[in-house]
């Protein structure tokens, strides 16, 4: 079955452009020319991979990509958000609401194409190296094959980001990791996003699992590591 990519863009021509691209490369795209309907496609479709533009009507892309993270049926979906170029508060507001990439405008369309493949590639089951299959740490467990976080019992919702940089964290306890390194693991080598994403995705962490305030060291000027258990 070819993989699904909901493309939510408010200029047609652009849509038609990405949509045209996308079909040459196999993929199957849905398309959606406001907010409002991204959402409601998205749950519907299922898609898997969402490329979000940020200016548009009924609904801007950052509210939509609050709704897709904030629905557990869809909240592990990569999302690609499509920028004005230079727009940098977009960038980084989107990051730490979830995003997985972000493309500035104006772009090329195989680039977008290629960035797509690359994101799909990471976040497809076995594609990484081996891994174990449940990770702990204090009140903390991590079900990688089921990709399932639990504290304490309760479970806790992280996006595929999140979920994958504590996956790292983890399996590193009482390393340092330097930016670049957890760029590496979890985006992989041909990333385009900027060091401060980790950062980004380390406070959400460190908010919606408190004990890792402290469990989490920050390490000036390199990077962070997981205190031993």
């Amino acid at each position: 079955m070819p993989r699904t990519i909901l493309v939510v863009e408010d200029e047609k021509e652009i849509q038609d452009l990405l949509a045209h691209y996308l079909r040459k490369e196999g993929f199957s795209p849905v398309l959606a020319s406001d907010g409002e309907a991204a959402i409601l496609k998205a749950r519907k479709e299922k898609p898997d991979l969402i490329l979000l533009d940020i200016l548009l009507p009924k609904a801007d892309g950052l509210e939509v990509l609050r709704a897709i993270r904030s629905d557990v049926s869809i909240s592990r979906t990569p999302v690609v958000m499509l920028t004005a170029k230079g727009d940098e508060t977009d960038r980084i507001v989107g990051l730490e609401l979830g995003a997985d990439d972000y493309i500035p405008k104006p772009f090329s369309p195989r680039e977008v194409v290629a960035r797509i493949k690359a994101i799909l590639r990471r976040s497809r089951p076995g594609a990484q190296e081996p891994e174990q299959a449940t990770l702990t740490y204090r009140e903390l467990r991590m079900d990688v094959g089921r990709h399932e976080v639990r504290c304490q019992g309760k479970p806790v919702a992280l996006t595929s980001k999140e979920f994958r940089i504590l996956q790292v964290l983890l399996s590193s306890s009482g390393r340092v990791l330097s930016r670049e390194a957890i760029l590496s693991k979890v985006w992989g080598e041909d990333t385009h996003v900027i060091d401060r994403t980790v950062d980004v995705h380390i406070a959400k962490l460190r908010q919606k699992i408190p004990f890792l305030v402290k469990a989490i060291e920050t390490v000036k000027d390199v990077g962070y590591k997981l205190r031993e258990g």
